[in-house]
C-alpha cells in the first residue's frame, strides 16, 4: 500500500511540474512581454514570451515560427503589439519567394499568423542621363521604421542599378490601415508619391539610403523628462546617405507624402564616414547618426523643434550640430537607439561585438561614455530592440544563433547581461512589446 501510494505521489509531483513547465512557455499579452525575431537560415519568425519580473524567455509554440516568402532582415512591430512587419528579399534559396513587406497579427497568444504575400514596394522611375526613355527600376529595401502612432511605415532604398548606371536611392513610404493593411502613399504627381527619390548632392554620387528614423508623435507615458509636455502633431523623418555622408531630414504630411526640409548650402547635413544608423530622441530634442570606418564615431545634433537663438532660428525641426559632436565609438558601430526615458543611448558596434553605453545631456545631447563603456554580446550583432517600461534590451547575433538579453536599470542606464536567447540560424531582426 504504502509502494503504491509513494507511485502516485510520484507522479502526481511529475503532472504538477510538467503543468508549471506548460504555464511557464505560454504568452499572455497582460502579462507578458513578447520578443519577435527573423531568422534567415530556414526562413522563419521565432517569438518567445518575456517574464517582465524576472526576464525569463520562453518561445512561444508555433511550429518552430512561421515562414517568411523570401529572407527576412528587419522586423518592427506596431505600437499595439498587434502586427509584426518584416522586409523580406527575393531569393533562389526560399519557395515562395519575393521583396517587399511581409505582414503578420499577432495573437493573443504570442503566435504569429501570415497576412498573406508580401506587400511589394512600388519601382522607381528612373530616366538616364541624355536619354529620353523612362525605366521602372525596383527597390532594394535595406532597413524598416514605424512612426509611433502607427500610421506610416517607412523604408530606406539603397542605390541600384539599371544593368549600366546606377540608380538613387529612395525612401518608400506605406500607410498603414485597419488590420494592418499596408497602402504605398501616392501624391498627385509622380514627385510627390513613394518611392521619395533621394536629392543629387552638388559634387556628390548617387545617393542611398542606409537608415531612417521618424520624430515621435506619442511622448512616453511616465518617468521621461517630456512625460508631462504635449507632443506634436506633425512628424519628421530623418535618413541617412550612406554615400554621400550626409542625413536628409523631410517632412511628413498626415498622408505620408515627404518634402525635404532645405537647409544652408547641400540638401543634406554632414555627417561622418559611411553613416549606418539613425535615432531619434523620445523627447524630440536629439539625433543621433552611427559613422562607420574609419570615423567610427556617433554624430550627435539638436532638433530645432522650438526657436532657440542662436542655434535655432525655426521651429521647422531642422538639425545643428551639438558642441563636441562626433562621439567616438567602437568598431564599426551601426544600429543605435536610446532608452524609452531619453536618458542614454546604446550602440551596437558591429565589428567587436559589443553594445557602447553612453548618457545623454538633457541640455546639451552631448555623450558621456557609461562606465563600462563596452558591454560584449555574441557574434556579429545586427539589430537591437529597447522594451518601452524601459527593463530590458534585446540585440540579434547573426553569427551565432542567439539574441543577447540585458536588464537594464533605469537610474544608471547600466546593462546586466542574461542568458542568451537560442534561436533558429543567422536571426537578423528582433522587435519586443
Amino acid at each position: 500500500m504504502r509502494t503504491r501510494v509513494t507511485w502516485i505521489l510520484g507522479i502526481a509531483v511529475l503532472i504538477a511540474v510538467a503543468v508549471l513547465v506548460a504555464c511557464s512557455s505560454k504568452y499572455s499579452s497582460s502579462n507578458n512581454g513578447l520578443v519577435v525575431v527573423s531568422t534567415q537560415a530556414n526562413a522563419v519568425m521565432d517569438t518567445f514570451s518575456l517574464d517582465l519580473g524576472n526576464g525569463h524567455i520562453s518561445q512561444v509554440f508555433n511550429s518552430n515560427g512561421p515562414p517568411t516568402q523570401g529572407v527576412p532582415t528587419s522586423v518592427v512591430l506596431d505600437p499595439a503589439g498587434d502586427f509584426a512587419y518584416v522586409l523580406v528579399t527575393q531569393s533562389t534559396y526560399v519557395t515562395p519567394s519575393a521583396t517587399g513587406i511581409q505582414s503578420f497579427s499577432v495573437a493573443s497568444d504570442g503566435k504569429l499568423g501570415s497576412l498573406g504575400s508580401p506587400t511589394p514596394l512600388n519601382p522607381e522611375t528612373f530616366t538616364p542621363p541624355g536619354s529620353t526613355t523612362t525605366e521602372s527600376i525596383p527597390m532594394v529595401p535595406v532597413a524598416m521604421t514605424i512612426d509611433s502612432a502607427g500610421k506610416f511605415l517607412f523604408v530606406a532604398d539603397s542605390l541600384t542599378t539599371d544593368g549600366t548606371q546606377p540608380v538613387p536611392g529612395a525612401v518608400s513610404v506605406f500607410a498603414i490601415g485597419s488590420g494592418g493593411a499596408l497602402t504605398e502613399v501616392v501624391g498627385p504627381t509622380t514627385a510627390l508619391s513613394s518611392p521619395f527619390v533621394l536629392p543629387a548632392q552638388t559634387g556628390g554620387t548617387t545617393p542611398s539610403a542606409s537608415a531612417l528614423a521618424v520624430t515621435p508623435t506619442v511622448y512616453p507615458a511616465a518617468y521621461s523628462i517630456c512625460s508631462v509636455n504635449v507632443p506634436p502633431t506633425t512628424e519628421n523623418l530623418y535618413v541617412t546617405d550612406s554615400v554621400n555622408y550626409v542625413v536628409l531630414n523631410y517632412s511628413v504630411s498626415s498622408s505620408g507624402v515627404l518634402t525635404l526640409v532645405p537647409t544652408s548650402s547641400t540638401p543634406g547635413i554632414p555627417t561622418g564616414t559611411v553613416p549606418s544608423g539613425v535615432t531619434v530622441d523620445p523627447c524630440n530634442r536629439f539625433v543621433y547618426v552611427s559613422n562607420g570606418q574609419p570615423d567610427n564615431s556617433v554624430s550627435a545634433f539638436t532638433v530645432c523643434n522650438a526657436v532657440n537663438l542662436p542655434v535655432c532660428t525655426a521651429a521647422d525641426f531642422s538639425l545643428r550640430a551639438v558642441t563636441g559632436s562626433p562621439f567616438v565609438a567602437g568598431n564599426s558601430p551601426g544600429p543605435l537607439m536610446m532608452d524609452a526615458y531619453a536618458n542614454f543611448l546604446y550602440v551596437v558596434d558591429t565589428g567587436q561585438n559589443a553594445i557602447s553605453a553612453y548618457r545623454v545631456s538633457t541640455t546639451t545631447g552631448s555623450l558621456t561614455p557609461l562606465s563600462p563603456a563596452t558591454i560584449t554580446t555574441n557574434s556579429f550583432p545586427t539589430s537591437i530592440a529597447i522594451r518601452s517600461d524601459d527593463t530590458w534590451m534585446f540585440v540579434a547575433n547573426l553569427n551565432q544563433a542567439t539574441v543577447s538579453e540585458y536588464a537594464i536599470t533605469p537610474a544608471t542606464g547600466a546593462l546586466t547581461p542574461q542568458p542568451p536567447i537560442q534561436t533558429d540560424n543567422f536571426p537578423w531582426g528582433v522587435a519586443v512589446k
